[in-house]
C-alpha cells in the first residue's frame, strides 16, 4: 500500500459559499444554473456544489479590458 497515488478531491462550494464570494444573491446563482450562463456545477442529489477551478475558470472567462470588449 505504500506506492499508491493519493487522489486529492476538490474543495466543493455551497451556492451559498459561491454567493458570497461573489457577492451575489442566491436567487442570481439559481436563474444563472438554469439559464447556463453561471459556473460550472455539481449535483449530488438535490444538493448543488461548485469547485473553486470551475469558478475560476468562469471569471477568467469573463475578464475584460474595457466595457465594450467582448473579451
Amino acid at each position: 500500500m505504500g506506492n499508491e497515488a493519493k487522489l486529492e478531491l476538490p474543495e466543493l462550494l455551497s451556492q451559498r459559499d459561491l454567493c458570497g464570494y461573489l457577492g451575489k444573491s442566491e436567487a442570481w446563482a439559481e436563474r444563472a444554473r438554469l439559464e447556463g450562463t453561471g459556473p460550472p456545477f455539481i449535483k449530488i442529489g438535490r444538493s448543488v456544489r461548485y469547485t473553486w477551478k470551475g469558478v475560476l475558470h468562469w471569471l477568467e472567462e469573463r475578464e475584460r479590458t474595457s466595457t465594450g470588449s467582448t473579451r
